[in-house]
């Protein structure tokens, strides 16, 4: 399988993601919290990354730049869903207290507060709404991500083949 391919694999997933977090906010009815969003930009970013190499179509260098790219945003997302995680495993007494929504926020702060608030988390983000298979959604951005992150370092340290017209 090309990189371009790979590339285009990745973005497929990350678009698939996004679309089921949509579907779990408007159908299901389930309210995201300041790290979701969070989590949900991670996922863009990562397939936003994935889309310009699959339509630049990288070899060598490139590749390894888009591959930095990948893994760099899709770390992002693994360090916030591994906080949404922590949160998610304190005890109640323990857990922060739930904060104002994300559109109230962006309303009366600067995005510079806006984003510090919801990387520190709320309870919101501490509760447990959805389960499937024993993880909830953080669970499973969580090990979406570290596969991002795994194919981004194999697409920066793999060998690549020297074009035979350089070798001429």
């Amino acid at each position: 399988m090309t990189s371009r391919w790979v590339y285009g694999l990745v973005f497929l997933v990350c678009a698939a993601l996004l679309a089921t977090a949509l579907y779990m906010e408007k159908v299901m009815g389930l309210e995201p919290c300041p790290l979701c969003w969070l989590q949900r930009f991670a996922f863009a970013g990562a397939g936003l990354v994935a889309l310009v190499a699959f339509l630049h179509r990288p070899s060598g260098f490139g590749n390894r730049v888009y591959g930095f790219l990948l893994a760099l945003t899709a770390g992002a997302g693994l360090g916030v869903a591994g906080r949404q995680l922590w949160l998610q495993s304190l005890p109640a007494d323990q857990a922060p207290a739930c904060g104002p929504s994300v559109d109230y926020m962006l309303d009366v702060l600067p995005w510079f507060e806006v984003l510090k608030t919801a990387l520190q988390g709320t309870g919101d983000c501490a509760e447990v709404v959805w389960r499937f298979l024993g993880l909830s959604i953080p669970g499973w951005t969580a090990l979406f991500f570290a596969v991002l992150v795994v194919i981004g370092l194999v697409m920066m340290f793999r060998r690549y083949r020297p074009k035979s017209w350089l070798l001429r």
